[in-house]
C-alpha cells in the first residue's frame, strides 16, 4: 500500500508549469519587487516636485487674502495637488499597470479602455480625497497635539463606508455584474454560502477579463452590500466545480473570518503611528524637499510634504503589511479545506495563479515581497490536509503521487 507524500504531490503539481512559464512568472515577480522601491522614488520626485513649483502656495495665499475660510483653502489646495500629482504620475502609471501587463500577457485591454477607466478613479478619489484633506487639516488646526489619532479615526470611517458603498457604487462602474446563471456552479457556490454563513442570495459572475487576464473571485462588501463575484476568467480557464468550490471557499473565509475588518483594525493602529510620526518627520522632510515657503503641518501647501513622508513610511512598512496580509490569506486557504474540502480544486486554481506570483521563492523574498503565501507553499498546506483527511479527497482530476 502506497502512502500519500504531501511534498512529492506538491512537486507534481509545480512540475505541471513549463520551464518557460516559471522562469516568466519569476521575471515578473522579482521585477514587481524594484517597482516598489522605482514607485518610492517616483512618489518623492512628484513631491519634490510640486513643492518647489510653489503652485500650492501661491493657491493658498490667495484664498486667504480674500479673507476665505481655512475650509475653502484645504479644498481647493488638496483638488489641485490630487490633480497634479496624478498628472505626474501618469506616465509611471501607464508603464506599470497597463504597458507592464500586456507585456507579460496578464491584459489585452486596449489603452484608452485603461485610460477612461483611469479618468473615472481619479475623478471618484480626488472628490472623496478632497472632502477628506479638508477634515484632515481641520484636525490638524483644532486638536493640535492629537489630530494623529482624530486622523487615524477619520480614516477608519472612509474605510468602513467605502467598503460598504463599493459594490453598490463604484465596481459596477468598471464592470458589468451578472447573477450567476442556474446550474451546477451556481448550486455549489450557494450551498458553501448557506454552510458557511456567507449572504448567498448575491451570487455573481463578472467580465474580469475586460481589464486583465488574472484568474479571480472575490467577497466584497459588509453587511448588507457583501456579495460573492467571480472572473469570467476563472471559467475561460476551465474551472471545475472543485476548483470554484476551493477559490470561493477560500474568499468566503475571509468574509465569514472577519479578514477585512480584521485588517482594517490593524491598519488604524498603523495609520495613527504612521500620522505621529508623520507630525515629527515633518519638519525634516520639509528641510530636505527645500520647502522653505510652506509652512508647518497646519498649512495645506505642505502635503505634498505630509505625502512623501507617508509613501516613505509606506516603502519601509511594507513587509509588515504584507506578513499582515499572508496570514488572512493562510487562514482563509485553511477555512476552505475544512469547508469546502477541495485541496486538489485549490491548488488546481493556484497553479494558474502563478503566471504572475512566482511558485517557489526565497523565504527571505517571500516575507520581504510576498502579500499572499507563495503558491508552493500554499499548495503544500494543502496536500498536507489531504494526506490527514484522505476519506474527502475529492473526484477531481489531480496529480498523483505515491512514494
Amino acid at each position: 500500500m502506497t502512502t500519500f507524500n504531501p511534498e512529492a504531490a506538491t512537486a507534481v503539481w509545480l512540475a505541471t508549469l513549463s520551464p518557460a512559464d516559471t522562469a516568466k512568472a519569476v521575471a515578473y515577480t522579482q521585477g514587481g519587487h524594484w517597482l516598489i522601491l522605482w514607485g518610492f522614488v517616483v512618489s518623492l520626485v512628484v513631491a519634490w516636485i510640486i513643492v518647489r513649483t510653489n503652485l500650492l502656495g501661491r493657491i493658498r495665499e490667495g484664498i486667504e487674502k480674500r479673507k476665505a475660510r481655512p475650509v475653502l483653502a484645504s479644498f481647493v489646495v488638496g483638488l489641485v495637488y490630487l490633480v497634479f500629482s496624478w498628472v505626474l504620475n501618469l506616465p509611471w502609471s501607464i508603464y506599470t499597470s497597463w504597458y507592464r501587463e500586456g507585456q507579460y500577457g496578464l491584459t489585452e485591454q486596449p489603452f484608452m479602455g485603461w485610460f477612461v477607466e483611469g479618468l473615472i478613479s481619479a475623478a471618484i478619489s480626488t472628490v472623496v480625497m478632497s472632502l477628506v484633506v479638508v477634515a484632515l487639516y481641520a484636525l490638524i488646526r483644532r486638536a493640535r497635539t492629537l489630530w494623529w489619532a482624530w486622523g487615524a479615526a477619520l480614516m477608519a470611517v472612509v474605510i468602513v463606508i467605502g467598503l460598504v458603498v463599493s459594490p453598490i457604487l463604484i465596481e459596477p462602474l468598471f464592470n458589468t455584474y451578472t447573477p450567476a446563471p442556474n446550474g451546477p456552479v451556481r448550486d455549489a457556490v450557494v450551498a458553501l454560502a448557506k454552510e458557511t454563513g456567507t449572504p448567498s442570495d448575491k451570487i455573481y459572475i463578472y467580465n474580469g477579463s475586460k481589464q486583465s487576464d488574472r484568474y479571480t473571485a472575490n467577497v466584497s462588501g459588509l453587511f448588507g452590500s457583501a456579495r460573492v463575484a467571480m472572473s469570467d476568467v476563472m471559467f475561460a480557464k476551465g474551472a471545475d466545480l472543485a476548483e470554484v468550490r476551493g477559490v470561493v471557499g477560500h474568499e468566503m473565509g475571509h468574509y465569514v473570518r472577519g479578514h477585512i475588518l480584521w485588517i482594517v483594525g490593524v491598519m488604524i493602529v498603523l495609520v495613527a503611528l504612521a500620522f505621529w510620526l508623520t507630525d515629527r518627520l515633518y519638519p525634516v522632510a520639509r528641510k530636505l524637499l527645500g520647502a522653505n515657503k510652506v509652512g508647518d503641518i497646519r498649512d495645506p501647501a505642505g502635503l505634498p510634504i505630509v505625502m512623501g513622508v507617508l509613501a516613505f513610511l509606506g516603502f519601509i512598512g511594507t513587509p509588515l503589511m504584507n506578513t499582515l496580509t499572508r496570514v488572512t490569506e493562510a487562514d482563509a486557504d485553511h477555512f476552505s479545506m475544512v469547508h469546502a474540502n477541495e485541496p486538489d480544486g485549490l491548488s488546481k486554481a493556484l497553479i494558474k495563479t502563478a503566471e504572475y506570483r512566482a511558485p517557489s521563492p526565497g523565504k527571505l523574498e517571500e516575507i520581504l515581497f510576498y502579500d499572499h503565501p507563495s503558491v508552493g507553499n500554499r499548495i503544500h498546506a494543502a496536500m498536507v490536509w489531504k494526506a490527514t483527511h484522505p476519506a474527502g479527497a475529492p473526484a477531481s482530476k489531480a496529480p498523483t503521487s505515491g512514494q
